[in-house]
């Protein structure tokens, strides 16, 4: 009897000893023997105590940050470069078994990648172009690390760092090309003004005396300094018009 009761304690612990609790976000990959097994859904599970070993791989979104490097483009220009891979396991098996740290090793693969597209590609369009770029990447990296069962969701080029020689040669042109519209806007101005000056000058000369009289009109608003005198040189067109202006008057009375 007491041998009985030894052997189903016995049999109680080594259940015990072989529960495992895998959580939603997880998969268990079960070696037996050091041998591949199965790969165990989320929920309790038991392995054989002793003779198998259980690893857990989590297949949430993982974030990996690719600190600042160095790359020269295509046209020579140093840049620091710092990105972010976002990959997820796919096949927990291939995972743990194809590869010692999937982590590490899809984030050096990114970084490299990045290095080798960034120096196929000119500044201006490393700067015009960055999500196309990243995506790019994205693509290579996700081809190779395919048979280790990581899918790699995104890569996010972060900061792009240039020479401070270079900010300053950017800074200048765009300096210029923000004076050169300041230019273009002005001048356009001027035409519409000039044209709208034009069409008022036409409407005024029909009429009898009308540009005598914006012409007193204007000097009329003038407030000169007392301790200045003020010059008008009228035109003939000028006297003419008030000639005009002031013979229509008369006849008006008479």
């Amino acid at each position: 009897m007491g041998t009985l009761f030894g052997f189903l304690i016995f049999i109680f612990v080594v259940f015990l000893l072989g529960l495992r609790l895998i959580n939603q976000y997880e998969r268990g990959v079960v070696l037996r023997l050091g041998r591949y097994n199965s790969t165990r859904q989320p929920g309790l599970n038991w392995i054989i105590p002793f003779i198998d070993r259980m690893i857990k791989v989590d297949i949430r979104i993982t974030t990996v940050d690719i600190p600042r490097q160095e790359a020269i483009t295509k046209d020579n220009v140093p840049v620091g470069i710092n990105a972010v891979v976002y990959f997820k396991v796919q096949r927990a098996e291939d995972a743990v078994l194809k590869i010692e740290n999937y982590s590490y090793a899809t984030s050096q693969y990114a970084l490299a990648a990045m290095r080798d597209i960034v120096g196929g590609v000119e500044l201006d369009v490393l700067l015009t172009e960055r999500e196309k770029i990243a995506g790019d990447i994205k693509l290579v990296v996700d081809k190779e690390t395919d048979p280790w069962g990581i899918d790699v969701t995104a890569i996010k080029m972060q900061d792009i760092e240039l020479p401070a020689g270079m900010k300053r040669a950017m800074a200048a042109q765009a300096e210029t090309e923000r004076e050169k519209r300041a230019i273009i806007i002005k001048a356009e101005g001027e035409v519409k003004a000039a044209e709208n000056l034009q069409r008022a000058a036409g409407i005024l000369g029909t009429i009898p005396g009308g540009l005598s009289l914006r012409t007193l009109e204007t000097i009329d608003k003038l407030q000169p300094d007392p301790s200045k005198t003020v010059i008008f040189a009228l035109p003939v067109e000028i006297m003419e018009g008030m000639q005009s202006l002031i013979a229509e008057r008369k006849k008006n009375k008479q």
